[in-house]
């Protein structure tokens, strides 16, 4: 009862303290002077006229947003006239994470500084800096996107952008709790669903299908390696996804993944230098929306022959390590764009050949819209593995 009263009591404090920000928009509103409500239902959740905004370039094509660029008189030039910012914060109040028995302000646990927009007709950018847990800031997502190229329906972006997009973004999501499955990464492999650098072409269909192609280097963000590259072996990654409406409600996906990995050693005893891993992911996905419920799944299966990179000196590890995991969340809005409150549960379940992988949680959720830019959330998630609930108490706001 003590632990439960100290939760109230610092939760309290927390939406007292980030609730200044209660009247504050984000930057695209500000540029077409809409409500969040346009895209989000609710934020950062994106609704499907959120999706045709960002997959052309943040631009809409049936709204004009007037004096956005600045008239030099050289129509070559496009130049923005206030550079478009905004910021989003997250502040919790948690109680047994990591089964410590201790409650805890993590606030904020999120501070990302964002900015995006047109650049051109046909040229825009997304980029936003993040502090993260109480770590050292740095830039995740950051990327160019050429939209309708040579005026087509084909869509390149180029930059940092995370693998998993073209499926569910995680970005996007309403729980605090993650979909673990695209983070998974057996042994020492750099290679998962989350961030990367390379190329995306997506290209959508009238018949309601979509494709996506992906090359990567399969590093992940991280610092430069030797030499100046960001690429830590000679090989690109590929992942292709294709997806398909099936009817008003439905939507079904298939996803693969191929790649290697190579890491260089210095063995004088048995003269290998260099060890490589190759990998496979397959899977697939499924949306079905029926308001006021919507559920979304998906499965991911994945092979790696060697993520552990071993010499002959080193024995004992898996090899062809098989790894297979899926996801299901259930949203509630009980008015739609309209609802106040609303309800997501998540299940995440992950099993793999290396023991240390496994993982399955079940959480529950429950938010509440102050404004559309601010709600209070309310979150609680049970470990089957390790047999411990957890719980948080927060407040996310944008503008």
């Amino acid at each position: 009862m003590k632990n439960i009263f100290t939760l109230l009591v610092l939760t309290f404090i927390v939406v007292t303290f980030l609730a200044n920000d209660i009247f504050a928009i984000p930057a695209f509103a500000r540029k077409y002077n809409m409500t969040c409500k346009t895209c989000h239902s609710p934020f950062p959740k994106l609704k499907p006229y959120g999706d045709e905004f960002a997959g052309n370039g943040f631009v809409l094509k049936d709204q004009d947003a007037p004096r956005y660029f600045v008239e030099t008189g050289d129509p070559e030039l496009s130049l923005i006239r206030d550079l478009p910012l905004a910021m989003r914060l997250e502040g919790y109040v948690t109680y047994n994470q990591g089964n410590t028995q201790q409650s805890d302000f993590t606030t904020p646990v999120f501070f990302k500084l964002l900015s995006g927009g047109a650049i051109s007709n046909s040229l825009s950018y997304y980029v936003y800096y993040i502090l993260e847990n109480g770590e050292r800031g740095k830039i995740e997502d950051a990327w160019l996107m050429f939209n309708n190229v040579a005026g087509s329906e084909l869509d390149l972006s180029l930059g940092q952008f995370q693998v998993c997009d073209p499926l569910f973004k995680r970005e996007l999501r309403l729980t605090k709790d993650d979909y673990y499955i695209y983070k998974v990464r057996p042994g020492a492999s750099n290679v998962d669903l989350t961030y990367d650098r390379g190329i995306m072409l997506t290209y959508g269909f009238e018949s309601g299908t979509d494709l996506a192609l992906q090359v990567v280097n399969g590093s992940g963000i991280g610092e430069s390696f030797m030499g100046g590259n960001f690429d830590d072996d000679k090989y690109k990654n590929f992942m292709g996804r294709i997806s398909q409406d099936v009817g008003e409600h439905v939507r079904i996906g298939a996803m693969g993944y191929y790649g290697k990995e190579a890491r260089e050693f210095d063995d004088v005893t048995t003269g290998i230098n260099s060890l490589e891993n190759e990998l496979y992911m397959f899977g697939g996905d499924a949306t079905i929306s029926i308001e006021p419920i919507e559920l979304n799944v998906q499965y991911v299966e994945r092979n790696d022959n060697d993520p552990f990179f071993h010499n002959s000196q080193e024995i004992g590890y898996p090899v062809d390590l098989k790894t297979r995991g899926a996801f299901a969340e259930l949203i509630y809005l009980p008015k739609g764009d309209d609802s106040k409150w609303y309800a997501v549960g998540l299940f995440n379940w992950i099993e793999s050949d290396f023991s240390e992988l496994n993982y399955k949680t079940l959480s529950g959720h429950l938010g509440y819209v102050f404004r559309r830019n601010i709600r209070m959330v309310v979150e609680a998630n049970y470990d089957f593995k390790q047999e411990y609930t957890k719980f948080g108490v927060g407040i996310i706001t944008a503008f």
